[in-house]
């Protein structure tokens, strides 16, 4: 299959699917973490060149609900990272994964087909992680560990500890390893992939 990873710079879920034999393509304005085949630009550049499948991680800056108390300051920015959502959610590719943590995208677009966490995949770390889904199955748990420790913040908040650990915002957006791999060995068996069904936009 052709894969287009998109709104990735850190290359795992697109190395995921080349692991499985796919020819994957990750896409982001910062350049890729590894080595590997990467666009560095605009992803609508690119998004109407003939992909089988694709995963996206738009970025959640204006979207996670994590941040609610700041979105009234910020109701431009979030209207047009919901349209930049429904934008991929429009594309002319046959099977999508949106992926993003607990956002308005649930309310304002539709709800998600899938909540997972890190700890069902092999990474002990609690981030609720939602997944829209468009001709895929739900992912599967591969190795459920133990949850992890939370955090209190000076101000009472309960905040996993590894988010309050890190005040790097790039490195609480990035896909942790077991989600990444359980997407392409998942995804990428074409196998147990449904045929792609066309549905007419809703959005």
């Amino acid at each position: 299959m052709k894969v287009l990873v998109a709104c990735e710079y850190s290359g795992k879920t697109r190395d995921s699917f080349i692991r499985n034999g796919h020819d994957a393509i990750s896409c982001d304005f910062l350049p890729t973490e590894r080595p590997g085949k990467h666009y560095q630009g605009d992803v609508r550049d690119i998004i109407n060149d003939g992909f089988d499948l694709m995963v996206a991680h738009p970025s959640c800056q204006h979207l996670a609900c994590s941040g609610a108390k700041h979105f009234f300051r910020k109701q431009k920015e979030q209207k047009e990272a919901l349209d930049f959502v429904r934008l991929l959610m429009n594309c002319n590719i046959p099977r999508w994964c949106i992926e993003n943590p607990i956002s308005v995208i649930s309310s304002a677009i539709r709800p998600p087909d899938q909540i997972i966490q890190p700890y069902e995949y092999g990474d002990p770390f609690q981030k609720s992680t939602c997944l829209w889904l468009k001709n895929l199955p739900l992912l599967r748990p591969t190795k459920i560990v133990d949850k992890g420790e939370f955090y209190i913040s000076p101000s009472g908040k309960k905040l996993p500890a590894w988010y309050a650990k890190d005040n790097n915002a790039k490195n609480r957006s990035m896909t942790f390893d077991g989600i990444a791999n359980a997407f392409g060995d998942q995804w990428g068996d074409e196998n147990r992939l449904p045929v792609p069904v066309e549905q007419l936009s809703l959005f």
